[in-house]
């Protein structure tokens, strides 16, 4: 049985996990609040420029060739700011499994105390039943190992595969800009 302090202790740490984790959400959304506004603020002063640029157009030929060359550095930072919102909701998720991981490995080591706590405190005769408890716990434990396993590769292939496409995207864009020059 837990004793009244120890679940004041458990109820505070949990606390204080949630507001850790409320001020990595909000620190997440200053971040993309940071990079629209930016965003916004340099696409403000290229829609000037490129306003410009248009109306100091002579012919038909020279604004073909000024919408080639305004495509293809708008694709690039289009790849770009999805690579950072990327990037920073990955920080953010990083940080709440690391506080997941954390929290659950707390809670297998406080389990497994119970258990063997309950293993100690056994009567005579059951000894067989304490055993298959134990491997039920260390089983439980296996398939848990497991699962994080398979999500971490699932999280590095949609990383990769993300940074593939955004490549590609980039590349695509590229070539189809040299060949409309052409």
């Amino acid at each position: 049985m837990l004793t009244p302090e120890q679940m004041l202790a458990a109820h505070k740490a949990n606390v204080e996990t949630l507001f850790g984790l409320t001020n990595k959400a909000f620190e997440g959304m200053e971040k993309l609040v940071e990079l629209n506004v930016t965003a916004a603020r340099a696409a403000l002063n290229e829609s000037a420029a490129q306003a410009q640029a248009v109306m100091s157009v002579k012919d038909a030929q020279e604004l073909l060739a000024l919408q080639a060359s305004l495509f293809q550095p708008l694709a690039e930072k289009a790849a770009a700011y999805s690579r950072h919102v990327y990037d920073i909701a990955q920080a953010t998720s990083a940080e709440f499994a690391k506080t997941f991981e954390a929290q659950a490995a707390d809670a297998q080591k406080q389990f497994a105390a119970l258990v063997d706590s309950a293993a100690k405190n056994a009567p005579a005769g059951s000894e067989t039943a304490v055993a298959m408890m134990k491997s039920a716990v260390a089983a439980a434990n296996n398939a848990y190992e497991s699962v994080q396993k398979v999500v971490k590769q699932a999280t590095d292939v949609a990383q990769a595969n993300m940074e593939a496409v955004a490549a590609s995207a980039t590349n695509a864009t590229k070539t189809a800009t040299a060949a409309r020059k052409r």
